[in-house]
């Protein structure tokens, strides 16, 4: 699977912008989709994810404010941003995983692509404020 992330941008905060994920090579018919971001001297982190059977988790940091989307019909997975904040600087990555965990916390379920499975190069996304 090759995954390639467009979309990112510099905007002031309260902005908004729309990360997209164009997927090709699949071999598996259901992945869990999911969405990370990498701050400067941070770890990855999962911002968003979507399980094979169309469960979508979000990172509390995000709730409220970015949605994770998909059309099937393109092979593209969507990151809608909006009320951008400058602790949303990062560099934001794709992941797709037929084989992915799910951890459960407190009755919340998620899938998380694996760190050996497949993922895009990152699209930079910097907030101002």
């Amino acid at each position: 699977v090759q995954l390639v992330e467009s979309g990112g941008g510099s905007v002031q905060a309260g902005g908004s912008l729309r990360l997209s994920c164009a997927a090709s090579g699949y071999t598996y018919s259901r992945y869990c989709w999911g969405w990370f971001r990498q701050a400067p001297g941070k770890e990855r982190d999962r911002v968003a994810s979507i399980d094979i059977n169309g469960r979508i988790s979000y990172a509390d940091s995000v709730k409220g404010r970015f949605t994770i989307s998909q059309d099937n019909a393109k092979n593209t997975l969507y990151l809608q941003m909006n009320s951008l904040k400058p602790e949303d600087t990062a560099m934001y990555y794709c992941a797709a995983d037929p084989l992915a965990p799910t951890y459960c916390s407190g009755g919340h379920c998620y899938c998380s692509p694996r760190q050996d499975s497949y993922w895009g190069q990152g699209t930079q996304v910097t907030v101002s404020s």
